[in-house]
């Protein structure tokens, strides 16, 4: 089997005949689309579907994955996803490839600044398979003293499913887990070889039954935007838009921001967490994990 033989399968059976206009007749053993229905909808043969999600083929043509992904009404980012996991599978039937090596991933000075900078939103900087490579104040007092932690736990996905205090405090857990998931089969395709993201995909299978579940069921999603709610112990409840913009320069790291709607009370909220931490003194400024491995 292949990545993506195991991804057609997945999105074949996500789709009913009634979502693409097909008449349900008979009985179905499993849910979904039969290959039969799929390859009529892209125009493709029922053997040349099948053989893809068999894996007995070394490539595929992007214009008949393009077809096959407009039949399962995928959207931008699984598409492309679909198209990375299919070079992957060529190349890796060509070739075998070592074990990539694993280097340091590096926080400019720069970008520490621009951390520092932003006082009055929580932002933490984000690294391959959301590893959370740096943070300002208020990133630490919206979820946790990240100084304090192993550099193993300094990821987002780890701390969303297995932190106990950032697991509790959102107010739609199973949500923005599902997301996570999502965003990291994403890194999964830009990154194939990475041994960490395997690590972590192994560990989170293993402790957590729903990741296991969510992972098997193969969503993809880029990082962008959206919104959450926050059960904060100090700032009470808190309804935060986040934004995930690329640093230019640095293709595996992105900011992730946390704002409130002006006048909300979530804003005032941000505003007495901002004076908590002014007051406390002990969340530690923004500092970069440089010698956190990739």
């Amino acid at each position: 089997m292949t990545q993506l033989g195991d991804y057609l399968r997945a999105c074949r059976a996500r789709i009913s005949p009634e979502d693409v206009g097909l008449p349900a007749f008979g009985r179905r053993r499993v849910p979904g689309l039969r290959r039969e229905e799929l390859a009529s909808l892209a125009g493709v043969s029922v053997d040349y579907v099948v053989r893809l999600e068999q894996g007995r083929m070394t490539s595929a043509s992007p214009t008949i994955l393009l077809s096959l992904a407009e039949a399962l009404r995928l959207g931008q980012d699984e598409k492309e996803y679909l198209l990375r996991i299919a070079a992957e599978d060529s190349v890796a039937a060509r070739t075998i490839r070592p074990t990539a090596p694993r280097r340091q991933q590096q926080v400019s000075s720069a970008t520490q600044a621009l951390l520092a900078g932003l006082a009055h939103v929580p932002a933490l900087l984000l690294g391959r398979r959301m590893d959370i490579l740096a943070w300002n104040q208020l990133g630490a007092a919206l979820f946790t003293d990240f100084a304090e932690l192993p550099p193993g736990q300094r990821n987002h996905i780890w701390l969303t499913f297995l932190d106990p205090q950032v697991r509790g405090m959102y107010d739609d857990w199973v949500k923005v887990a599902r997301e996570c998931v999502a965003y990291l089969r994403m890194d999964a395709a830009r990154y194939p070889d990475d041994p960490e993201l395997a690590r972590l995909v192994g560990e989170l299978s293993l402790r957590d039954n729903d990741f296991s579940s969510w992972w098997a069921d193969h969503r993809v999603r880029a990082q962008r935007h959206g919104r959450k709610r926050f059960h904060h112990p100090v700032a009470g409840e808190l309804d935060l838009n986040f934004q995930v913009l690329d640093v230019r320069g640095e293709t595996d790291q992105s900011l992730l921001v946390y704002t409130a709607e002006p006048g909300s009370s979530s804003a005032d909220g941000l505003a007495f967490l901002t004076s908590w931490v002014s007051a406390q003194g002990s969340v530690p400024v923004s500092r970069g994990s440089n010698n956190k491995e990739n």
